[in-house]
Parts: C-alpha cells; sequence; structure tokens
C-alpha cells in the first residue's frame, strides 16, 4: 500500500504495496514492514471506528439519561408544590369543620334558648 502525508492525515492512493526488489533484502524487508504496518493501521482504524461507535452510544444514553433527571427533577417539583397545596387544604377543611362545629354548637343553643324562653 502507498500512503501520502495530506496535512495530519494519510491518504490511500494504491491498495497493494509495491512489490520489493527481490534481490535487495532491504527491499523485502521494508516491504514486509509496510504491510505489517498497514495491517496494524487497519486494525486500529477499525478499533477507532468501533470506539466511535461506542461513543456515540454512550453520549445518546446520556442524552436520555439527562432526560430523565430533568424530567425527574419537574416531577419532584410538582409533588412538592402539590404536597404543599395539599398540606394547605387540609388545614382549610380542618378549620372549616371546626367554624361548622362552632356554628351548629351556637346554633343549637340559640335554639334551645328560643324554645325555652317561649
Amino acid at each position: 500500500m502507498k500512503w501520502m502525508l495530506i496535512g495530519n492525515s494519510y491518504t490511500k492512493l494504491i491498495n497493494t504495496p509495491v512489490s520489493p526488489c527481490s534481490s535487495l533484502r532491504e527491499s523485502v524487508q521494508v516491504y514486509r514492514d509496510h504491510c505489517r504496518m498497514a495491517k496494524e493501521f487497519h486494525q486500529v482504524k477499525h478499533q477507532i471506528s468501533l470506539l466511535e461507535d461506542r461513543k456515540r452510544e454512550l453520549l445518546a444514553e446520556l442524552a436520555g439519561d439527562e432526560f430523565v433527571a430533568v424530567e425527574m427533577a419537574c416531577l419532584e417539583d410538582e409533588f412538592r408544590v402539590l404536597s404543599e397545596e395539599n398540606a394547605t387544604l387540609l388545614n382549610v377543611h380542618t378549620e372549616r369543620a371546626q367554624q361548622l362545629e362552632t356554628l351548629s354548637s351556637t346554633n343549637r343553643n340559640r335554639t334551645s334558648q328560643d324554645s325555652s324562653s317561649t
């Protein structure tokens, strides 16, 4: 495989390495090294691709978790507000029941007094 350095990335020019000059031991060694490095490069590139896919999955999960956390916070706030409102309504109900009991008692006393005075 032939590669050309452009900026910070390698661009693939040819899919197969240039055959070595078999009469030169150094050429054969460079060819073998090149094949080994090209294989390692593709393995690393594949691993990077898998890691990037996993990163996207985790980011999507995180976004989902963040949405759930925001939703939970909103629900907790709503629950707190409704609980406070419920407590207020229970207090008002208790006060009104006491007022009703007082008025009923007063009305009974007046009715009793009116009946005994006639």
